[in-house]
């Protein structure tokens, strides 16, 4: 008596087949990505960093009159780093600058930076290349 039945097993699908979403019918023209916004702490690194040159001052100097680190000075410029707002005074004030100087002056970059983004976004998208009729 052999039984020469094929040894498969029987595959039971735990998830239905779906249908294939349907092409689309127009080509869809990729996504471009929204220029990425200056984050807080890479403007208040440029500020800082920007002061201490215009000085003509070391990381040592500034980092000895505020009381950090050298090396942590240089994260902060650099924006590697989220310095608390007692590190940020202590910077300013290394500088001869108020807390209140430094983030006008950080508020100051982004709104440079805003405006400048604002300005590229409208100027690629003009229609008629600038050209308005009036009547």
């Amino acid at each position: 008596m052999s039984n020469q039945a094929p040894n498969q097993a029987r595959v039971i699908p735990l998830r239905p087949k779906t249908m294939p979403a349907p092409a689309p019918a127009t080509p869809v023209a990729p996504a471009v990505p929204a220029p990425r916004e200056p984050l807080f702490r890479d403007l208040v690194g440029d500020v800082l960093r920007r002061e201490r040159l215009a000085q003509e001052r070391t990381l040592k100097d500034v980092a000895d009159a505020a009381r950090i680190s050298m090396p942590y000075l240089s994260e902060l410029e650099r924006g590697r780093k989220e310095a608390s707002s007692e590190v940020l005074a202590a910077a300013a004030h290394a500088l001869g600058l108020g807390l209140g100087d430094l983030l006008s002056l950080a508020q100051s970059e982004l709104t440079r930076h805003t405006i400048s983004r604002t300005r590229a976004r409208t100027t690629t998208s003009a229609p008629y290349n600038g050209l308005c009729l009036v009547a």
